[in-house]
């Protein structure tokens, strides 16, 4: 089974937002960051899906996923740290 089999969901908008908040995650160079970090992308992802007013919590919702995967780690206050 390959690493990207964990990803798989079923509705292409959920999809659609797993991998933009995966490609925010990589382009931060640290292997720990924080939740601000990702929150730098707000507008970004505001701009990629326009019809959602919930930017931060769909950000938190899908870091809660790739955590669920194993694709990162939560170490409280905020801060993750990436597992790949």
């Amino acid at each position: 089974m390959s690493r990207s089999s964990g990803l798989e969901i079923g509705d292409m908008n959920s999809r659609g937002w797993l991998m933009d908040i995966l490609n925010c995650v990589n382009r931060i160079p640290a292997q720990v960051f924080a939740l601000n970090e990702i929150y730098a992308f707000e507008e970004e992802l505001k701009n990629k899906h326009p019809d959602n007013n919930n930017i931060k919590p769909k950000i938190r919702q899908q870091l809660q996923f790739l955590r669920d995967r194993g694709f990162l780690e939560f170490l409280g206050s905020g801060r993750y740290r990436k597992t790949t």
